[in-house]
């Protein structure tokens, strides 16, 4: 079986053609053991591309302990790519994931670099934990905390898991992302993720998680904003529409690079 490692800013993904339903689903540790970077081919995560009996294209996340996860946000975009380079589509494409449809297409930034723009699911629920922390939805579980120390410099792991495996999350999990306001529309972030249990170099619906909060946290008024996001693996970006209504947000767009790096065989 042929397999095929993508990155999103860091965020590395093994991606394989599973149109014909043969990959082992099930497998648990299988899945763990391709995602181990010392005995495997080592990743954030697995995902399968999959037809839907209508024809549609699925996309099937796995995290790197190998459970079946939420949406991932750079896996969507990386996803999109590898249609794209299987030649199954073009410029843009329409696919599902386990929080629904997804629309994604090829874009150029002002510099020329290719990016791929996802659409993510639209928020109409946001939950003020406390001064400049948040806990919201987009397409997986997310805690925003914006904070005055320079994020390179904190204790990101010890800090996430007081938070991760607290009462309320240990469950169920949540991602864990700790936020500088660099300016209004101008952020710097890193994230723990569940199911990695570790800090990765980027996080999709992290990213997007934390534009969403930003707009609430710095007071950006209706209507639509860009926000550009660092995080450690590079440079993202989510477009979104802020509603009236509080805590509400529609036409969400994740945006940034999604890169072919190698593939091999299983």
């Amino acid at each position: 079986m042929e397999f095929y490692k993508y990155q999103g800013t860091g965020n590395d993904f093994i991606m394989i053609d599973d149109r014909l339903h043969v990959f082992p689903t099930n497998n648990k540790g299988y899945i763990e053991q391709l995602c181990n970077r010392r005995f495997g081919i080592g990743s954030d995560g697995l995902i399968l591309l999959q037809t839907q009996l209508d024809g549609s294209y699925y996309m099937q996340y796995f995290n790197s302990d190998g459970a079946e996860s939420s949406m991932c946000g750079n896996g969507g975009r990386c996803f999109a790519q590898f249609i794209f380079d299987l030649g199954l589509a073009e410029n843009e494409i329409a696919f599902y994931a386990i929080d629904g449809k997804h629309r994604a297409t090829k874009m150029y930034t002002e510099q020329g670099q290719p990016w791929i723009a996802l659409e993510m699911i639209p928020v109409s629920k946001v939950i003020r934990q406390g001064e400049g922390m948040y806990e919201l939805n987009t397409g997986s579980p997310h805690y925003v905390s914006f904070i005055a120390e320079p994020v390179s410099e904190i204790p990101l792991n010890q800090w996430a898991k007081e938070i991760r495996y607290n009462e309320t999350y240990t469950a169920a999990g949540i991602n864990v992302n700790y936020v500088n306001l660099l300016g209004l529309k101008d952020l710097c972030m890193r994230t723990y993720e569940r199911g990695v249990e570790d800090e990765t170099y980027s996080c999709g619906t992290g990213a997007t998680a934390a534009a969403l909060s930003a707009a609430l946290y710095a007071n950006l008024p209706s209507g639509k904003h860009v926000i550009k996001i660092n995080v450690p693996g590079g440079n993202l970006a989510v477009q979104f529409t802020r509603l009236p209504e509080i805590g509400r947000f529609s036409d969400i767009w994740l945006m940034g690079p999604a890169k072919q790096v190698f593939k091999g065989q299983l």
